[in-house]
C-alpha cells in the first residue's frame, strides 16, 4: 500500500478547495511543509504569506472570516496554538470567527527534529477553547475528507496533521468524505474484548499489535473493538459508550501527552456516564526528543506495535 502523510492529504483537499473562491490560505512560512505550494500557485491572489509571525497570520484569517471567506492558517503545532493560543482565543473562538487552525508536525511522529518542533500539548491547548472543533485524521484519505468537513462546517476548527508518509487505514468503500462529521468516529474493528479508542496516524501501529497478536493465538474471537476518533472534540460518546458496554475495557492510545488529550476527552466522559477505569497512553510529562526517527521514539516510550501489544495482551488476560 503506498505511503503517504496526512499534510499532503491536506494540501490535495486544499488544491480542491481552490475552486471556491470563498477560500483562502494564511500561511507562516511553512508552505512547504503544510503543502499548499501547488494552491498558492494556482490561486495566488487567495494565498496570503505571513512570514515567521503566526499571531499576525491569526488575525488576518480573523479578518478575513468576518468579511466572508474561509481561511486556513497553515504552520507546525509548536507555533500555532503554541504561540498564538492568545489571539486564537481572543480574535476566532470569542467572536466565534469561521477560521481553521490547520498544523503539522503533532507529535513524537515528527521524528528527528526534537523537542522544539514535536507538539505534545496541542490537543489540550484547543479541546479547552469554548467552540473550537478539534479533528485528527489518521490518514491520507481521512485528511482529505476531514480537510472538506472543515470547510463545510462554519465555525472554529482546529485540524492536527502529522509529518510522516504511513499506511491508509483499511475501511469500507462507501467512507466517503460525505461521512464524516463533526461529533463523529468510526469503527475500524468490531470486539467483545477490549475497547481501543485512539486517533491519528498512530492507529496504524495500533492495528499491527492487534494483528500481531491474532497471529500467535493471542486473543479470542471476539477479539479488540477499535474506534478511530477523529472527532476528538465534539466525541462520539455514542460509539463509544456503546463499546465500553460490550467489553467494559477501555484502552485509548495517542501520539501527545497523557495530560489533556485524547485519553483525558474519554476519562471524561466514561467518570461522568459509565465509570470504569481506562488506561491511558501517550507520552509521559515530558518533552520530545531527537532520535534516528520516529520509530525509535515510539518504541521508547511503548507506543509502537511491540510495546502495545504487551500492553493490549495484558490488559485482556491479565486478572
Amino acid at each position: 500500500m503506498k505511503l503517504e502523510s496526512t499534510r499532503e492529504g491536506f494540501g490535495q483537499a486544499m488544491l480542491e478547495l481552490g475552486e471556491n473562491p470563498k477560500v483562502v490560505v494564511v500561511d507562516a512560512d511553512l508552505a512547504g511543509s503544510l503543502k499548499v505550494e501547488e494552491f498558492a500557485r494556482e490561486y495566488p491572489e487567495r494565498f496570503f504569506e505571513c512570514g515567521v509571525a503566526e499571531q499576525n497570520a491569526v488575525g488576518v484569517a480573523a479578518g478575513l472570516a468576518l468579511e466572508g471567506f474561509i481561511p486556513f492558517v497553515t504552520s507546525f503545532a509548536c507555533f500555532s496554538p503554541g504561540i498564538n493560543f492568545n489571539v486564537i482565543r481572543q480574535s476566532v473562538c470569542l467572536s466565534g470567527a469561521n477560521v481553521k487552525i490547520v498544523s503539522s508536525h503533532g507529535g513524537l511522529m515528527t521524528g528527528a527534529d526534537g523537542a522544539s518542533h514535536q507538539a505534545l500539548e496541542d490537543l489540550a491547548l484547543m479541546r479547552v477553547l469554548p467552540g473550537m472543533v478539534v479533528l485528527v485524521p489518521a490518514d491520507f484519505e481521512q485528511a482529505k475528507g476531514l480537510t472538506k468537513l472543515a470547510a463545510e462546517y462554519k465555525g472554529p476548527v482546529y485540524l492536527r496533521l502529522a509529518r510522516p508518509e504511513t499506511r491508509g487505514l483499511q475501511r469500507c468503500r462507501d467512507a466517503e468524505m460525505h461521512r464524516y462529521r463533526v461529533g463523529g468516529s468510526e469503527v475500524l474493528r468490531e470486539g467483545r474484548e477490549l475497547t481501543i479508542v485512539s486517533c491519528g496516524p498512530i492507529i496504524t501501529e495500533v492495528m499491527e499489535a492487534i494483528s500481531l497478536i491474532g497471529q500467535i493465538g493471542q486473543i479470542g474471537k471476539t477479539g479488540v473493538e477499535l474506534i478511530n476518533a477523529y472527532s476528538v472534540k465534539p466525541l462520539d460518546k455514542a460509539t463509544i459508550l456503546r463499546s465500553v458496554a460490550k467489553t467494559g475495557k477501555v484502552l485509548t492510545v495517542e501520539d501527545h501527552s497523557v495530560i489533556g488529550g485524547l485519553g483525558a476527552a474519554v476519562a471524561e466522559l466514561l467518570a461522568e456516564r459509565y465509570p470504569l477505569p481506562v488506561k491511558i497512553l501517550g507520552v509521559p510529562d515530558v518533552f520530545g526528543e531527537s532520535a534516528r526517527d520516529w520509530q525509535e521514539l515510539l518504541g521508547k516510550y511503548k507506543l509502537d506495535s511491540k510495546g502495545l501489544r504487551e500492553t493490549i495482551w495484558k490488559l485482556i488476560y491479565q486478572k
